[in-house]
Order: C-alpha cells, then sequence, then structure tokens
C-alpha cells in the first residue's frame, strides 16, 4: 500500500490545515492555495451528519406534493416505476406546508421548530441513488460506493484534512445500541486506521458508559503515561526498521489518542455539564442527546460527526405510514432546531454544515395499502450552515414525488459538494491502492455550484 504523494509532505504542505495536525491526505505542494494547502478556499470547517436510517419520505417534510392528494388511490402511468415490492395506487399526504422565513420557503407541519430556520436551509429536492436495498443504499450513500471495502466519507474528509483536536477522534459516529453490523459504514477500509470513525453509543448520559474502558481501572493516569511512553518508544523503534506500515504508524497514534480521551473526552461526552435550559432545549431522547453532543465534539474540534436515529431502520415505514411519521417528525423537529439556534448562538453555523437525510426516499404509491416502499429514484436531502444558500429549494422531482426530474443530483454528486465546501477537489482527494486512484466519489461527482453562496 502506497500513498499517492509522500505523507509527511503532505502535512508540511497543509500547514496544518485550520490550525490543528494535518494528517495526511493528497494536498501536496503543487496542488496547494494559500489556505493552509487546500485545493480553494474553504467555506466549512466541519460537518455534521443526521441520518434518518431507512429513509424518510420526501413529501412528508420539505417536497409539498398537492397532486398526491388530489390523485390518491389512483396509479397514473408517471407512477408505474420498478420497486421492491408490490405497490398499488397513490397513498395521500395528509400534513400540510406553509411558507416560513423572509425566504417563503415551503415546509411542513411536522417540522414547526424546524421552519423558524427556514432562511438557514437549502432543501435539495432531487438527490437520487443507484439501489433500492437498504445495505447498498448505505454504503452508497455513507461511502461513496456500493462496494463494501472503500472508506467512508467521515474517513476521507480525516485523512484530508486532519483533525483540530489531537485529544479526541476527529471522526465520530454516535449510534445507539451496539450496531456491529453497521460498522462498515464508518470504516477507514485501506486508509490508514487513524481515520476510522469512532463508534459512541450516546443511548447513555453518562461518559463511562457511552465509551467502554474510557478510564483505566488498575494504574493512575501517571503510570499509564509512563507505559504509554515506553510502549510509544518501543514501537518507534520497530517503525524505524520498515520503510512504511501505516499500520503501525496508525496503531501508535490511536493508543496516543485513547490515553488522552480519559481527559477530554470525559468531559466532551458529558453533557450535564451543560445549562438546564440548555438540555431542555434540545429536548430527550437519544436523537436529542446526539444532536447537543455533535455540538460539544464540533465546538472542541471534531471534524466529521454523524448522528444516527435509531438502530435498525426506524424510517422503514412499510405499513401504516403516515401515523408512524408523526412520532419520528416530533422526535427530530426540537433536537434540529435546537442543534441549528445553538450554532447559530455561538458563531459556529457559518462554518459548519449540516447535512440531513436518509439512505433514500419512500415511495408515493401505498404498500399493503397504508405504507410506503423504498425510492432511490427521488429523495430529498436538507442542507444548512456554511456555503449554501438559505431559504433556497434545489431542483424537483415529478408532481407525485416520486423521481428527481430537475438539476438532479446523484449521491456522487452530494459528496462532491460536501467536499467542495471543505475546500477539496473531490477529484484530487485520492489514495494509491491496488494498482488504482481511489476516491470518495469513485469515477463521478460534479459539484452543484447553483447551491454555493
Amino acid at each position: 500500500m502506497e500513498y499517492f504523494i509522500n505523507r509527511r509532505d503532505a502535512i508540511a504542505s497543509m500547514g496544518g490545515g485550520f490550525g490543528g495536525a494535518a494528517l495526511g491526505g493528497i494536498l501536496s505542494t503543487a496542488n496547494a492555495s494559500q489556505d493552509g494547502g487546500l485545493h480553494h478556499r474553504p467555506k466549512v470547517k466541519r460537518v455534521i451528519q443526521l441520518f434518518m436510517n431507512g429513509g424518510a419520505f420526501q413529501g412528508d417534510f420539505f417536497d409539498p406534493k398537492p397532486k398526491l392528494n388530489e390523485f390518491a388511490g389512483q396509479r397514473p402511468e408517471e407512477v408505474s416505476l420498478r420497486t421492491e415490492r408490490k405497490t398499488g395506487g397513490l397513498l395521500e399526504c395528509p400534513f400540510k406546508y406553509s411558507r416560513h422565513g423572509e425566504s417563503g420557503l415551503e415546509v411542513s407541519e411536522l417540522l414547526p421548530n424546524v421552519s423558524k430556520h427556514a432562511d438557514d436551509l437549502c432543501i435539495l429536492r432531487s438527490v437520487y441513488t443507484d439501489n433500492p436495498n437498504h445495505g447498498p443504499a448505505l454504503l452508497l450513500m455513507n461511502n461513496g460506493s456500493i462496494t463494501p471495502t472503500v472508506p467512508s466519507m467521515g474517513s476521507w474528509m480525516l485523512y484530508g484534512l486532519g483533525s483540530e483536536n489531537e485529544n479526541l477522534p476527529g471522526y465520530v459516529v454516535l449510534c445507539p445500541g451496539r450496531p456491529v453490523r453497521f460498522s462498515i459504514l464508518w470504516s477507514n477500509a485501506f486508509l490508514p486506521p487513524e481515520y476510522q470513525g469512532s463508534y459512541v453509543n450516546h443511548s447513555k448520559t453518562d461518559p463511562e458508559k457511552m465509551i467502554p474502558f474510557l478510564r483505566g481501572q488498575r494504574q493512575s493516569l501517571a503510570d499509564q503515561r509512563a507505559d504509554l511512553d515506553l510502549l510509544t518508544e518501543l514501537n518507534r523503534h520497530h517503525l524505524k526498521q520498515r520503510v512504511r506500515d501505516p499500520r503501525l504508524e496508525g496503531r501508535i497514534k490511536n493508543l496516543e489518542t485513547a490515553f488522552k480521551m480519559q481527559t477530554e473526552g470525559s468531559e466532551a461526552f458529558d453533557v450535564s455539564r451543560e445549562s438546564v435550559s440548555t438540555r431542555d432545549a434540545y429536548g430527550d431522547g437519544h436523537f436529542a442527546n446526539g444532536c447537543l453532543l455533535a455540538r460539544r465534539l464540533a465546538e472542541r474540534g471534531v471534524r466529521f460527526i454523524q448522528v444516527y436515529y435509531g438502530n435498525g431502520q426506524p424510517w422503514d415505514t412499510h405499513s401504516k405510514h403516515n401515523s408512524a411519521v408523526k412520532p419520528l417528525a416530533q422526535s427530530i423537529d426540537q433536537p434540529i432546531a435546537a442543534l441549528l439556534s445553538d450554532l447559530k448562538h455561538r458563531g459556529m453555523l457559518e462554518d459548519t454544515l449540516v447535512v440531513w437525510g436518509g439512505e433514500f426516499g419512500r415511495t408515493p404509491v401505498s404498500e399493503n395499502g397504508n405504507g410506503r416502499d423504498h425510492n432511490h429514484y427521488g429523495l430529498t436531502m436538507m442542507l444548512a450552515g456554511g456555503g449554501v444558500k438559505g431559504g433556497f429549494a434545489y431542483g424537483a422531482t415529478d408532481d407525485f414525488g416520486f423521481r428527481a426530474v430537475e438539476n438532479r443530483m446523484h449521491v456522487n454528486d452530494v459528496h462532491a459538494t460536501i467536499l467542495h465546501l471543505l475546500g477539496i477537489d473531490h477529484e484530487r482527494l485520492t489514495y494509491r491502492y491496488a494498482g488504482r486512484d481511489f476516491r470518495l466519489t469513485d469515477v463521478g461527482g460534479r459539484v452543484a455550484s447553483d447551491i454555493l453562496t
């Protein structure tokens, strides 16, 4: 395994990125801009991704389709698209839309708190993906390819930009339970191991319950420090005898981060340190806790934070969709609004990108008479924060919200746009492995320049 360029040269050329330790990437001197070695001037420093696992229906939240109700029960030719399961006629969407903010952006009544931030929201109504099955769709949205052996988006970001805080992981995944089968979605794959996402069970509130073995049980910090220094010296001596060994380099860095997590991690993951008013603003539940933790981690220099809603597919509403979506919407509305307010109040929204969405959308036609099947033809994503137009809806689906038809954005286009906002040209962030140069956007990707400020 070889880097595209010498990693030490990359560190020198980046000049520490945004002021932290740059830990790799192809951002060489030849490609470097004056902004710390990035390809161009960045609009954001970090990303918070709010992931609705299972796939939300686009028509429920940000993509109003009045004809859906007008033709409810019917099956026009436009909706005779192949889906995973047998579907019938159009299923009505009972949720009303209204215009909000100075922009007049249309938002569903399911999101009364989020709608107050309408002028900060950039709605992508024309995203599409390649596969209607959860597994491949999750991989494409998180890893840029349905191939299960490529790095995740967060790993690519950390590889290209490095971390701003050496005492915390640069890439943190907040997901309730113990989702072993999901771990591939935050894998570093063939990238060096320090770019692996660090999984945290945020359904707990005590840091020592969130993170197993957060504190050493048998030794004091001073004794652990002495042991780690000795082990690091032995590892570095071992490393000098080899031309390059990214796995050993990664192990040395990960051991150091694990030690520092005992102090900084205990503080960063402790939401009880927040005021009662702040905690009340976010509300209760694992997703609310995850959104609050995301803000705490972001302000401490964590580069990429994912907050998964649920373990499994809670948004996978194959039956009784309209009744099931109400409590789901209620549980995300207050926390997302609080996160946007909190970031703005702290002056962080201008250099943070918040991304909302799932692995695909859902069908406007019914499954089992009252459910919605998977829909890869068209889905909605929401962006908010630095570098994107607020109060803006981009692209469109057809009259019934089934297929993206105007300004279509593939998932690779979404990833290319996110990297662009971070100051990275997606075609130049590469890693040579198995005889070819890999990248997050595979062989596709186009920056959606129309949504950029």
